[in-house]
């Protein structure tokens, strides 16, 4: 009989992709004006061998004066997992989750430290909510499916 226990290992952690774009510079560094800022995350999984997972979390930060970009970064970053012997609901849980909390760390500081290479104070990306974040995701789903049945 094979062993059933439930293994869940990180196998690494590296930053998958990185961009920096500052098409406006150097005319937009002189503006005074306060620049707004947008920010956006996700998180996808991926199954890379038999056990074996990507997870990876984008952010991506827009800053713009007006209508001109200051800087726009994108950055990926993502972990191998080893995720054995659970449910689908276990494994979806753990993807959604908790790889994602063990990734997003390190993008955090990814991304503040490529802004401030790029001669900006660092954009500090605010804790994150996964569970939250999957719960919703979740929900919107499952609504988006109970729609779609035919009557």
């Amino acid at each position: 009989m094979a062993d059933q226990t439930p293994v869940f290992q990180i196998q690494r952690v590296y930053l998958k992709e990185a961009s920096l774009e500052q098409p406006n510079s150097p005319a937009i560094l002189l503006e005074q004006e306060q620049p707004s800022v947008d920010i956006q995350l996700g998180v996808e999984g991926t199954p890379v061998a038999e056990g074996v997972f990507e997870v990876s979390v984008t952010a991506t930060v827009h800053t713009k004066i007006k209508d001109k970009t200051v800087f726009l970064v994108e950055a990926k970053q993502a972990g191998i997992f080893e995720i054995r012997n659970l449910e689908a609901e276990q494994l979806n849980q753990l993807m959604g989750i908790a790889c994602p909390q063990i990734v997003y760390p390190y993008l955090r500081g990814n991304v503040a430290d490529l802004v401030q290479r790029a001669g900006f104070p660092p954009v500090h990306l605010s804790e994150i909510n996964f569970q939250a974040m999957y719960e919703q995701q979740r929900a919107s789903t499952e609504g988006a499916e109970s729609t779609s049945l035919p009557q």
